[in-house]
């Protein structure tokens, strides 16, 4: 007896009832579900540093760090995925068909790894890029102590800003500022066995 037939197209309603029901996350394109890569405890550690120390600056402006869980939709490619960090100023605008996703983040931050970060780079900077309200698109290496800030200019087009060991990567778009040597002190070690 032949397998039943695989479906190929999700409507992002159906995407949406998957989602609900499933331990894991997924990211959603043009009718496909795609499985997202779990993380090292590496990748973890560095978007919560990231997170902490953006938490932390931002804590008495109008403005909200999100981790991973946060889904964020690009109305303009129907793209739906979970940045390992956002940042949303102002009230949160949330998409038309989607009461959980965002649509208009200031910040997103994505760790890079040796799986995603051509995406990363590549074709999901070009979705983020189509968002109106998104101002600045934040690389976290995870081979060694790099946070590059890609920033976009009044014309629309996007300039990269990189910083070092003994570097700050500055976020203009909230007054914000990474330590390179905070958010990757310890980082990059592995776990200690137990």
């Amino acid at each position: 007896m032949n397998a039943p037939a695989r479906k190929l197209s999700f409507t992002y309603a159906e995407y949406l009832e998957q989602e609900r029901a499933s331990p894991t996350k997924h990211e959603y394109l043009g009718g496909e579900i795609f499985d997202m890569a779990g993380g090292t405890p590496e990748h973890a550690r560095l978007a919560a540093r990231v997170t902490v120390a953006l938490g932390a600056q931002l804590a008495r402006r109008p403005c909200d760090v999100f981790s991973s869980d946060l889904r964020v939709r690009v109305l303009a490619t129907g793209l739906a995925t979970y940045p390992d960090v956002s940042v949303v100023c102002g009230k949160l605008a949330y998409d038309p068909e989607d009461e959980h996703a965002v649509v208009n983040p200031l910040v997103l931050v994505e760790v890079l790894s040796d799986s995603t970060e051509a995406y990363d780079r590549g074709e999901k900077f070009a979705h983020y890029r189509r968002i109106p309200s998104l101002k600045e698109y934040v690389l976290v290496s995870q081979a060694h102590p790099r946070i590059e800030v890609f920033r976009r200019n009044e014309d629309d087009s996007w300039t990269l800003y990189e910083a070092g060991p003994g570097e700050r990567a500055r976020l203009a778009s909230v007054d914000g500022l990474l330590e390179v040597d905070e958010v990757y002190r310890g980082a990059l070690e592995t776990s200690a066995a137990g």
